[in-house]
């Protein structure tokens, strides 16, 4: 019965006898958000892990980092133990911090952000603090992959979470190409509801926006961004198709944003000085 057990639960932990790979686990909803829990959780299970994650909501902050003001990198802590980094600043500020300061003796071999709130398809990959915390941490070299649920409410982590463990395992395993990392869409389903993984491109859907105009108690104007996602795209090889119609997607992307197939064209162009 013991060996049984034993093969069994070999699909989602790292093996005994093996060195247990360092993760390290950010996101952009804060550090006290449920996604970043219940991914700690299901990273425990599999290597040593190290949060370090933003103090504050930092959501659509893209790559931003701060700049003319001081960050501050303070031990967290739940329930009376440590958690974990907290970092007055944006996520791409939170991997900068682990990788120069917290872990820069001990580079992790896995860096994992999320599980965020709401997807990051499409268009919304650019504007995305929890992608963008996974490609920092690719910048310097560390496999990288950021997880997103596709709900802003009554989320239900726990596929999600299971998931997020078995495609660490496989790139623990088999690594990733260089300035490749992926970015993982999951719809907010049981996982009996699940109808399989599609491997996807970064889709053409977009946000259809407008900003709101309402009044202060001065009179003064001030606007809200409000918007729905418009579906671009009609095939599973699309991401924010795949996980409307209940796939998970992942989607491998790399920071390379050169035109390539434009290049020759622009060399026409009459640019000389």
């Amino acid at each position: 019965m013991k060996e049984k057990k034993s093969a069994k639960s070999s699909k989602d932990h790292a093996p005994s006898n093996a060195k247990r790979p360092k993760i390290l686990v950010c996101n952009d909803d804060g550090i006290d958000a449920e996604g970043l829990d219940a991914l700690v959780r299901s990273m425990k299970k599999i290597g040593d892990v190290t949060v370090v994650a933003p103090l504050t909501h930092q959501s659509g902050m893209g790559h931003a980092m701060t700049l003319g003001k001081p960050l501050r990198i303070n031990k967290w802590h739940k329930n009376k133990k440590f958690f974990g980094y907290a970092v007055n600043g944006t996520p791409v500020d939170c991997v900068k911090a682990a990788m120069t300061q917290i872990l820069k003796h001990q580079k992790p071999d896995l860096m994992v952000s999320g599980i965020n709130y709401g997807t990051n398809t499409a268009i919304n990959i650019l504007y995305s603090g929890t992608v963008a915390a996974a490609v920092e941490a690719s910048l310097f070299g560390v496999p990288s992959i950021a997880f997103s649920l596709t709900t802003y409410e009554n989320a239900d982590f726990e596929y999600a979470a299971k998931f997020a463990r078995k495609l660490a395992l496989e790139t623990l395993k088999r690594g990733l190409p260089a300035e490749t990392l992926l970015t993982v869409n999951i719809p907010n389903l049981p996982e009996k509801d699940i109808k399989g993984v599609v491997i996807t491109a970064q889709g053409k859907s977009k946000w259809e926006e407008e900003m709101v105009e309402r009044s202060d108690t001065y009179g003064q104007p001030y606007y809200w961004i409000r918007g729905v996602m418009k579906l671009n795209d009609s095939s599973l090889d699309a991401d924010e198709y795949a996980v409307r119609h209940g796939y998970v997607s992942v989607t491998p992307i790399c920071y390379d944003l050169t035109n390539y197939r434009f290049m020759e064209t622009l060399r026409q162009w009459n640019l000389k000085k």
